[in-house]
């Protein structure tokens, strides 16, 4: 099993990234897809969610109408748009797949958002 997660990086505040998170050694469309992310200092917190066929998703309050998770299981791959980013969203962000209690986690990229 492995999950590989892109994409992070600098940014400015009020700017976009896009987080990739490719999957591989397992049915990727069987599992539920979720985006965590842990800040220095913090517990890891659950950021976005989505169900297995992409039909249902659900965000935390703090990102809400901001971050859009999307998957596409032609290709094994989930994403999470990050829009109007914020300092308070650096962090380094995981992508996790999960079906009946069983996870399997990526390795995390790290985002920061500075000016």
């Amino acid at each position: 099993v492995q999950l590989v997660e892109s994409g992070g990086g600098l940014a400015q505040p009020g700017g976009s990234l896009r987080l990739s998170c490719a999957a591989s050694g397992f049915t990727f469309s069987s599992y539920a897809m979720s985006w965590y992310r842990q800040a220095p200092g913090k517990e890891r917190e659950l950021v976005a969610t989505i169900g297995s066929a992409g039909a249902s998703t659900n965000y935390a309050d703090s990102v809400k109408d901001r971050f859009t998770i999307s998957r596409d299981n032609a290709k094994n791959t989930v994403y999470l748009q990050m829009n109007d980013l914020k300092p308070e969203d650096t962090a380094v962000y995981y992508c996790a797949a999960h079906r009946l209690g069983r996870y399997y986690w990526g390795q995390g990229t790290q985002v920061t958002v500075s000016s």
